[in-house]
This record gives C-alpha cells, sequence and structure tokens, in this order.
C-alpha cells in the first residue's frame, strides 16, 4: 500500500488507486468531468489535472496512479490556470441558457465555473457554434447538443453498461457533438442514468423537465417499491408531493444505477390516493372517523370469529408491506384473530418482464419478507378459493391490487364476503369493493425495511408525514389490535423491528443501526 503526499498530507491507499480516487478518500476536490467511478477512463476532459513531482507536465488525476513516495499538488498557480483555460475552452460555445436548463442547481458546469472560472468570455455570443436542441432521442431522454461538453459518459455507458450503442461522437473540431445512429434511438430499459451521469444540461429528463427546481427539493434515502431488486434510491420530494427517484449507490444491489420503470414508481404516491377513512352504509361509501372506522372493523372480525369460529376470517397480506408490517399482520391473525387463513401473492397484473441485469419478473420490493414471515402464496389461493365458496365471512385485505386479476374478477371475488376491510395507498377494485377503507401512507411517508429477492434487508425511511387523514400501516395495525383488546405496545417501525428480530429466526441479531446503508443478508437466504 503506497504511502503519498497531498497537498502538504499524507496518505497510504491501496494499490492500483488512482490520484483522484485517493484525493477523494481523504476530502481533497479535484474537478473533473469525464470520470466515472463506474465507467472506463477516457482522460479527455482535463479538468483533473495536478502537479506531480519530478513529472515535468501537469497530469490527469484520473488515469495517473499513485505509487511510493509520490508528491502532489492541486492548488499551485500552474494547476489552477490550467484548469481555468480548460473551463473556458468548454465555455466558449456554451449556449448561456442557465436560467431555463432543468440541470441549474446540480450542474457540474456551474459549480465548477463558480470555483475555477469567473472570467468574462473573450468569445462573442454572436459567434458561438450552434447545434440542435430539445431533440427526442428515445427512452426518457431529451438532448440538447449545445451544452454538451463532450465528456462521453453517456457513450461509455451505453457501450459498456447497457451494451446497447445507441449514442457517439460525430462531426469534427468545434462541431463535434454526441448524437444517436440514424435511425436507432435509445432503446434500453436504463436511460434515465444518462440524464444522472450527465455533468451539465446537455441529456434532461422528459419526465422531470421543468417540473421543479431542484433547489426546492429535499431528499430522502428509500428503496424502489418497483420490482424485487430493491434498488437503493433517493426520492426527491417538495412539500408532500414526490418529484423523481434517484439511484442510490450500493455494491451488494445495483451499483449506482436503476431502471426506467423504477424511477416512475413514484408516481403512484401521488396519483389516485385515498386520503380519508370511509365505511359503505346504503351501498354508497361515505367518509368516516379514524375511531369508527377501525371499531367497525375490528367489531365485525370478531363478529366473524364469535359467530362462526376462526376458519371464517381471513386476512390477505402485500409484499408492498414493510417486513415491520407484515410481522403485525401474522401477529394480529395468528395470535389475535387465532386463524391460519393468511396468504399473500406476488402476482401482479400487467407483464413480468425481467432481465439480466436490474429487472425482475417479481414486481413487488418484498416477496422474500413475506416468505421469510410465514405468508405463503398456497395459503393465498385457498383463501380465494375459500371467498369463492362463501365460508369467508370477513376479509382484512392489505395493498392495492389482488393477484393479477382483473378489476371485474376482483369486484366479482370480494362480492361473496359479507364484510371486507381494505388498508391501500390508492384507490381501485379492492377500495371500491370495500366495506370499510382504511387509507395507508406510501413508501415515501413512511419507514421501515424491505427484503429484496436475495434475502438482503434494507432500510427506507419516511421523506413527510402521511397525505391527506392516512396514517402508516404500523398505526392501523396496533389501532385494530387495540380495539381487539391485544394492547399492543409498538410505538414505531424501529420497535416493530426489535420485536421481530427477537422472534423471528432469519432477522435475529439485527438492528437498524446494523443494517447501515447497505442492508444485511437474512439468515435464511442461501
Amino acid at each position: 500500500m503506497p504511502n503519498f503526499t497531498i497537498n502538504g498530507m499524507s496518505a497510504t491507499v491501496a494499490e492500483g488507486t488512482t490520484i483522484l480516487a485517493a484525493a477523494k478518500q481523504i476530502g481533497i476536490e479535484i474537478p473533473h468531468y469525464c470520470y466515472h467511478p463506474r465507467l472506463s477512463i477516457a482522460g479527455n476532459c482535463r479538468m483533473c489535472l495536478v502537479e506531480v513531482e519530478k513529472f515535468p507536465k501537469l497530469q490527469i488525476a484520473c488515469n495517473t496512479v499513485v505509487t511510493e513516495g509520490m508528491v502532489v499538488r492541486t492548488d499551485t498557480a500552474k494547476v489552477n490556470k490550467a484548469v481555468t483555460g480548460v473551463l473556458e475552452l468548454m465555455l466558449i460555445n456554451h449556449p448561456v441558457d442557465c436560467p431555463i436548463c432543468d440541470q441549474a442547481g446540480e450542474c457540474g458546469l456551474q459549480n465548477y465555473y463558480m470555483k475555477f472560472g469567473l472570467h468574462k468570455s473573450r468569445f462573442a455570443i454572436e459567434d458561438k457554434v450552434h447545434k440542435k436542441k430539445v431533440q427526442d432521442i428515445g427512452g426518457q431522454i431529451v438532448l440538447d447538443a449545445e451544452r454538451c461538453i463532450l465528456c462521453s459518459r453517456c457513450v461509455r455507458f451505453l457501450r459498456e453498461v447497457t451494451k446497447t450503442g445507441e449514442l457517439d461522437f460525430f462531426q469534427r473540431g468545434d462541431h463535434s457533438e454526441i448524437s444517436i445512429f440514424p435511425g436507432r434511438p435509445l432503446d434500453n430499459s436504463y436511460t434515465g442514468n444518462l440524464a444522472d451521469i450527465c455533468p451539465v444540461g446537455a441529456l434532461t429528463s422528459k419526465d422531470f423537465r421543468f417540473k421543479c427546481r431542484v433547489w426546492f427539493l429535499s431528499g430522502v434515502e428509500s428503496i424502489c417499491p418497483g420490482c424485487s431488486t430493491g434498488c437503493n434510491i433517493e426520492a426527491h420530494f417538495r412539500e408532500d408531493v414526490l418529484y423523481r427517484l434517484k439511484p442510490r449507490e450500493n455494491e451488494d444491489v445495483n451499483e449506482s444505477w436503476m431502471c426506467d420503470e423504477g424511477r416512475l414508481e413514484y408516481k403512484k404516491a401521488n396519483e389516485n390516493r385515498l386520503l380519508a377513512p370511509a365505511l359503505r352504509e346504503g351501498g354508497r361509501t361515505v367518509a368516516a372517523a379514524w375511531d369508527a372506522v377501525l371499531f367497525t372493523t375490528a367489531h365485525r372480525l370478531r363478529g366473524s370469529v364469535e359467530a362462526h369460529g376462526s376458519d371464517s376470517v381471513a386476512v390477505i397480506a402485500s409484499p408492498h408491506s414493510s417486513n415491520e408490517e407484515l410481522f403485525l399482520v401474522r401477529k394480529l391473525a395468528a395470535e389475535v384473530l387465532k386463524t391460519e387463513n393468511f396468504g399473500f401473492t406476488s402476482r401482479t397484473p400487467g407483464p413480468r418482464s425481467s432481465d439480466d441485469f436490474l429487472i425482475k419478473a417479481d414486481k413487488n420490493p418484498n416477496s422474500r419478507g413475506a416468505q421469510l414471515l410465514g405468508f405463503s402464496e398456497e395459503k393465498f389461493d385457498r383463501i380465494v378459493k375459500a371467498i369463492s365458496g362463501g365460508k369467508v365471512q370477513a376479509l382484512l385485505l392489505f395493498g392495492n391490487v389482488l393477484a393479477d386479476f382483473s378489476d371485474a374478477e376482483i369486484g366479482s371475488l370480494l362480492s361473496n364476503v359479507p364484510f371486507v376491510a381494505h388498508v391501500g395507498t390508492c384507490a381501485g377494485a379492492v377500495s371500491r369493493a370495500a366495506h370499510a377503507v382504511l387509507p395507508s401512507s406510501s413508501f415515501v411517508e413512511r419507514g421501515g425495511t424491505f427484503t429484496n429477492f436475495a434475502g438482503r434487508v434494507q432500510r427506507f425511511r419516511a421523506g413527510f408525514p402521511p397525505r391527506g387523514k392516512a396514517k402508516n400501516d404500523i398505526e392501523i395495525l396496533v389501532g385494530l389490535a387495540s380495539q381487539l383488546g391485544a394492547g399492543w405496545a409498538f410505538p414505531g417501525e424501529t420497535a416493530v423491528f426489535d420485536a421481530l428480530a427477537a422472534e423471528v429466526a432469519p432477522f435475529a441479531g439485527m438492528s437498524y443501526e446494523a443494517l447501515g446503508s447497505r442492508g444485511r443478508l437474512a439468515g435464511g437466504s442461501k
């Protein structure tokens, strides 16, 4: 492990570490554009120039490996002059449209200009080379060739990660530009990552375009609920509206990427929401107080058990529920209602597309967690059969879908049950058929853990309180248990997870602190 000196500070790094990576490890910023830790090194932007003792010329930090005794300076007059010159060259033909650029607020060109530029342009605006603007190049991306600084991140991403290669350099000199091949628009499931890795405003998201300035947004660490991969993400919101999801680094799960379909999962937290508890009276559903809905639900569940036995009650869990919520669902079913009729299904409507990278056929974030907590799809199928045969008198159902049934099939099936209570986030066929509607919070309005397909338990956090009069599922379950005389004392997800770790073998020894930012594999997983 070589020892070297940078800006007067000594440090030891792993063999093969570049100057740029070594500087980042010890908190020294070296400006760069073309370098990305998950892509090959191009060395074409020349922003990361540094001075290395005994080297006659400045060196690029992204492709110069640290050696024993190396002495590096990043803050000399020679370095600053070179970096300022590179920046000026990039800005010669750059359009002056920062006020209308979606990248404003997170633009590398803006940020470095404020640190290393602040110079007056020696190039007249009318002499700038003009290129094509606002090009729909396919996928989720809009291209503005005038803003491009030719860093080649996008080209390398499409060659090395998706291996589809739709973008390349065209023309020469100051007319060089990035573009798609004629007749070959972006055609892969990961185009949104191009907007993430573009250091300027050349590649922007169609979906996020002109929706909100980034400095108005807050972020919270979360997990993508779109499939069982469990990509680590950051959810960006303003007040109680979610605007976008961006990938968060986790070497063990999604590296630095996420799929296009997962990026649009945020819409489910905004649209068609159930925001107030309700009861069906006289054939129509009317708003009601939470106490009334909880009392009615508990009363009907208890009444069914007393009149017809525990087999007359069924509980259907959701693989979109957290491990903590599923733990309480099972506890409510098995210990409070004394029924064995509790199950779940991972089947969902629509295509079950998958690939060999991140997208899984299972479109739920916590199917594996449900299995580890004792829920089975076989029991779900038996419950459906019992409902069809008129044997279920009271049903407590979580989630917004019921397997891969159509809306008409859901309505027909649930019409066989005298009382249906629905705990869900969005309106749909289930809530329309329910006699009691208990609105629950979305994944960005509550905290907890999901277990992905590989058995990795990962934490997600609440960004803002539940919208409207919705509650998180833990509050709802504790309220139901209280009405049923259980007297649970679970003030929040931390207390539930501690109880879960103490009682369920695959989660033994886990805690939120132990999960950290990368999660931990459950003990029962291969």
